[in-house]
């Protein structure tokens, strides 16, 4: 992991300790909603949530713990490990932080699965809430991740006849590969965008118990992660423009200095 700061610079520490607050006050106001279920009339449950009208306490914990991700977010983005490219533009910064936002997101789910097992296991109380909210952070997170990984350059390829091409050849291919992105991007916007549109100004539900606004939130969210690989991929063509090919061979799938530095990694941590 590299300890110096990529792009933030001398915001590092102050995103961190506002990263901190914010994750406090969301912890305090959680707290309140706790005591709340067992000292309130009309306790406040995951199904208020959805609906946080009118509920102040609720809106203060949602914002705060929203405004907690996002900065966190951004400070763990501030970090590559040894195996990661560095950002060379905003929109490789934009991608970085959107992994981050994804891994926090899978910490999320592993919080939610547990609960829910120790909930049902343990105390027969199984929720209606769970598998659902798991299933939109995942949403999220397999959209981010796919941004993620177009910035990386790390989709499967395969380059039989990409590597024998001479480097002229290896730029049209690759001309033609940000075209096909481009193009298929447009497709999806053209095709999805009244879609996306009128759920989300509906706010269209999933229409079950907990009735979460997963169909309002996910299709948008595809279109703007496409719109976002779409620009990554060019900005990516950009920044590879001048890079000197090398003859590329099966033994180059075994990466010994990336096992080199998985394996350092893991000793870091």
């Amino acid at each position: 992991m590299h300890t110096h700061s990529i792009w933030l610079g001398r915001m590092h520490q102050l995103t961190r300790k506002s990263a901190i607050v914010a994750t406090l006050v969301a912890l305090a106001a959680f707290l309140l909603l706790i005591i709340q279920q067992f000292t309130a009339e009309d306790p406040i449950g995951m199904y208020e949530m959805l609906r946080p009208q009118g509920r102040p306490l609720v809106l203060l914990m949602l914002w705060s713990l929203f405004a907690a991700v996002m900065l966190f977010s951004i400070y763990l983005s501030d970090r590559i490990g040894k195996i990661e490219i560095a950002p060379r533009g905003f929109f490789d910064i934009l991608s970085l932080v959107a992994s981050r936002l994804g891994m926090i997101g899978i910490v999320g789910i592993v919080l939610v699965m547990f609960y829910e097992v120790v909930v049902r296991y343990a105390f027969n109380a199984p929720t209606l809430w769970a598998n659902e909210l798991s299933w939109w952070i995942a949403a999220f997170v397999f959209l981010l991740a796919g941004l993620y990984a177009m910035q990386q350059r790390c989709h499967i390829r395969i380059y039989v006849l990409y590597a024998i091409m001479p480097r002229w050849l290896q730029k049209t291919a690759d001309i033609l590969n940000v075209v096909l992105i481009w193009g298929f991007s447009v497709c999806l916007i053209w095709g999805g965008y009244n879609e996306a549109q009128k759920k989300l100004m509906s706010m269209e539900t999933l229409g079950t118990a907990w009735d979460p606004p997963i169909p309002a939130t996910v299709k948008p969210a595809v279109l703007i992660i496409f719109v976002l690989v779409a620009i990554q991929s060019l900005s990516n063509l950009i920044a590879d423009w001048n890079n000197s090919s090398e003859p590329l061979s099966p033994m180059d799938e075994i990466d010994e200095e990336e096992i080199k530095n998985i394996r350092a990694t893991l000793k870091e941590d």
